[in-house]
C-alpha cells in the first residue's frame, strides 16, 4: 500500500510539472478574450470580437491554433492568419456552409480529393477574366472558389 504522504507527494508534483509545462487548470475552453495571453491575442485577433461568444469546442480549436502556430512556418503562419480573417467576416450561414463543405470533402475517397485539389490548382493559374467567364457561366459551380 501507498502511504498517504506518498499519495500527496505524487499529486504535488504531478500539479507542479503541469504547472511548469503550461498546462492550465481551468477549462480552456472557458476563457475569456481577457484571460487570453499576449501571443494567443495577437494570432486569434480576428475573432476578438466574437471570442467570448465562441462555443467550447470552437475555443479549443482556436486555442489549439494559437498554441502550434509559433512552430509554424511563415507562408503556414500566413494562411492561418487568412483563414482566421476570413472566417471571422462570415456570416454564421456562410460558416454553416463552410463546415457542410469541409465535411463533404473529408468523406471523399484520396482519389476524388486529389482530382478536386487538381482541378482546383489548375483554375487558381487561370487568369482572372477566364475565371470571371467561368463564374458568370457556372455561378452555383464556382459560387465559393475566391
Amino acid at each position: 500500500m501507498v502511504s498517504f504522504q506518498a499519495r500527496l507527494t505524487l499529486r504535488v508534483i504531478f500539479l507542479l510539472a503541469m504547472l511548469f509545462n503550461g498546462i492550465a487548470f481551468a477549462n480552456d475552453t472557458t476563457v475569456t478574450w481577457v484571460q487570453l495571453n499576449d501571443e494567443q491575442r495577437q494570432v486569434l485577433n480576428p475573432l476578438a470580437a466574437e471570442w467570448d461568444t465562441l462555443r467550447p469546442w470552437q475555443r479549443e480549436k482556436m486555442l489549439d491554433i494559437a498554441r502550434d502556430y509559433p512552430k509554424m512556418d511563415t507562408g503556414k503562419q500566413v494562411l492561418v492568419q487568412k483563414r482566421l480573417n476570413s472566417w471571422s467576416r462570415m456570416t454564421p450561414y456562410e460558416r454553416e456552409n463552410a463546415r457542410k463543405n469541409h465535411r463533404q470533402f473529408q468523406s471523399l475517397s484520396e482519389d476524388k480529393k486529389n482530382e478536386l485539389r487538381r482541378k482546383w490548382m489548375e483554375y487558381q493559374k487561370l487568369p482572372e477574366p477566364e475565371r470571371a467567364r467561368l463564374k458568370a457561366e457556372s455561378p452555383d459551380t464556382y459560387k465559393d472558389a475566391d
